[in-house]
Order: structure tokens, then sequence, then C-alpha cells
């Protein structure tokens, strides 16, 4: 069998390629940069300290597996509360603010444009407003006096004989803070859906309903989702990655870390806990890289469910 004989490349194909291949370096060399700088380094950063031992004064020294071991044999606190608090409210607050993101999206692209802006822009304010700014408003809401809105309305409705307080016990706080972050959870995925919702070619809903589609369920259900599904995708994993990352928001409404009796504790309150209160640099790193494997564990598990998937 005679094998075909490839002609070689001239030297000027040669260097048309070579300047093709410098274009597309040149054109991904800002975002290298920047996120070897923002993402890459500071992991790598995280993951090296994670076996270290550094209280921000002295140079980190070696320490092993021993901050990790310490994680899983001694931190009483980690195992007890933050664990189950933070996979109870990243359970509830990733698929429930975004299924309430989805809906909300898909109700605003059935009416007329002005008004859809106009929602859009309230459901959206929530999560533009800093937490200091949602704790507040919140924090009048629970307050613990006669002056605080629920206190006042069970007050009034003779329901109770003191007031309540909500941000100081652990039986409510966890269930306050979820809903704090549900009510602030139209994020970017809330809208990143919307614009794909409203992007949709009507000829393909005209083209199922003459198929047999004959109901606004099934058109949701074998149009909507399909047509979305790369931006539900995106949506998904910024609804976990905010639903693990959302610590902020128990500190702003109980003014204290940690919370109290540890009832709203989360896995980024405890790594600012030791990295920012007691210094312990290395033990805090070793606790936020097993939140980033835990991040990547739902992540892809949200790829299998929203993920391409080769024919």
């Amino acid at each position: 069998m005679v094998k075909a004989i490839r002609p070689r490349k001239s030297f000027k194909d040669r260097l048309s390629t070579m300047g093709d291949g410098m274009h597309a370096l040149i054109l991904l060399l800002p975002y290298g940069i920047l996120f070897s700088l923002f993402i890459a380094v500071p992991i790598a950063i995280a993951i090296t300290l994670s076996f270290t031992y550094f209280d921000m004064v002295q140079a980190p020294t070696f320490a092993g597996l021993a901050n990790y071991i310490a994680l899983l044999t001694q931190d009483n606190i980690f195992f007890q509360h933050v664990l189950p608090n933070t996979v109870t409210f990243a359970l509830i607050v990733g698929p429930g603010g975004y299924l309430i993101a989805f809906i909300m999206a898909w109700m605003l692209s059935q009416i007329q444009r002005v008004p859809r802006t106009i929602f859009a822009l309230c459901l959206y304010m929530p999560a533009l407003a800093p937490g200091v700014f949602v704790g507040v408003v919140w924090t009048t809401v629970f307050s613990g006096n006669q002056f605080g809105y629920i206190n006042a309305l069970l007050l009034n409705w003779n329901l109770i004989d003191q007031p309540i307080q909500f941000l100081q016990s652990p039986y409510y706080f966890l269930e306050i803070m979820i809903l704090v972050s549900l009510w602030s959870a139209m994020g970017v995925g809330f809208l990143a859906m919307l614009a794909g919702i409203l992007n949709i070619n009507e000829e393909l809903y005209e083209a199922a309903y003459i198929d047999g589609i004959r109901n606004r369920f099934q058109e949701i259900i074998y149009i909507t989702i399909p047509s979305v599904k790369p931006l539900m995708l995106f949506g998904a994993v910024m609804a976990i990655v905010g639903a693990f990352n959302a610590g902020e928001i128990g500190v702003t409404l109980s003014g204290a870390n940690p919370t109290p009796q540890y009832a709203g504790q989360l896995i980024t309150n405890h790594i600012a806990d030791y990295g920012f209160i007691r210094y312990e640099m290395g033990y805090a790193s070793a606790i936020s890289v097993v939140l980033l494997c835990m991040v990547w564990v739902f992540s892809k598990i949200t790829f299998k469910f929203f993920g391409e998937r080769d024919v």
C-alpha cells in the first residue's frame, strides 16, 4: 500500500500559521493574566498555606496534613454546627433561589416590555444592595423589642406576651437567614434566564402547538427549558456558588462572628473566624480548600443535569 505523500508547507505558510497562533495568543493573554492573578494564583496560595502553620506574624512553617487532621478529628464546631448549617442552607437557598428566579423570569417574559423592565429592576434591586443594607432592613423587621415589625404584629394580635429575640435565638436564626437570602436571590442568573427566554424564536412555540402541545406547562418543559439550557446551567452554578459563599448575611443580622450559639455559622464564617479573628491562617486555608471541593462537587452534579450530553 502506497502512502500518500503530504506536501511540505512553504515558509510563507508556516509564517501565516505562526501569525494566526500569535494573534490567538495575544487575544487570550488579557484573560490569562486576569485568570492567573485573581483565580489560579490565590487558589494555589490557599492550597499551599493549608499545609502550613501561619499566624500572619511569623513566616509560615510546614505542618503537613496537621490542619486537615485537626479539622476532621478535633473541630467539633465544624461537624456539629458549621457543616450541617452550610449543607442545609445551600440545599434550600441554591435550588430554591434558582427555581424562584426561573419562575419569575418566565412570568416576566409574558408581560409587556415597560412593566417587565420595571418589575425586573425591582426584583434585581436586592441583589445589587450591599449586605449591610439588607441586614439593616431585615434587622428592623426582626428586631427583638416591641418596635420590630414582627414582634409588634404578634403583640398586637395577643399571640405573644413579650418580644421574641429572633436574631439571637438558635431556633429562628437559620430560618431567617434562608428567608433573607431567598429574598435577594434574583441575581445575574435571573437576568440571564430572562434574556434567554425573551430571545427564544416564537416559531418554535407555534410549531410545538401544531405538533400537539396543549398548555403552558408542556410549553415550558418541551420548548422553554431546552432552549435556555446553557443559561440555566449558568444560573444554577451562580446559585450554588452564591449559596456556599453567603456568610455575610448571618454576621450582619446577628452583629457577631460566631453567630449566636453557632446557629447560623456557615463555612465562610468559620473561615473568617479562624483567619481574621484568631489569626490561624493555615487552618483557615484548609477550611477554604474543603469549601472549594464542596463547590466543585455540587457544580459537577449541576453539570450532570444541565450540561450538554454528547450524542
